[in-house]
């Protein structure tokens, strides 16, 4: 399984970013309940800390670890079939969905069916 992980310098940006809206929580929480406001609006100060911290830890350990998280895996081709891929399901497709168009969809060229890109555009058909 191949993965994309998220990179070092976002990650830093949103360990940051994730301290800068703790402190902010901090703040709200502390102002909301020096003023007497409704217990709600302290507890959404709690909240809001909790969150942070946690984006702060997951971002911070992207940053600096070797075994980062990804943020997609993709299978290889031989672990896990393609569910849209007609010669390894058994699914039957119509033929529109397999045959390759009579004209680039970019640019409007004829094409033949042994053209695998475009001789005008040069795109992937």
């Amino acid at each position: 399984m191949y993965s994309i992980k998220p990179g070092r310098g976002p990650s830093w940006a949103g360990a940051i970013g994730g301290i800068l809206v703790a402190i902010f929580g901090v703040f709200w929480t502390i102002g909301a309940s020096s003023m007497g406001a409704p217990p709600f609006f302290t507890l959404f100060g709690v909240v809001f800390i909790l969150i942070a911290i946690g984006g702060v830890i997951y971002n911070f350990y992207n940053a600096t670890s070797d075994k980062r998280f990804s943020d997609y895996d993709i299978t290889a081709p031989g672990e896990e079939p393609d569910p849209l891929d007609p010669k390894k399901n058994k699914q039957s497709f119509p033929a529109s969905f397999t045959e390759k168009p009579a004209f680039c969809p970019y640019c409007g060229t004829a094409l033949q069916k042994t053209f695998e890109f475009c001789p005008q555009c040069g795109k992937n058909i």
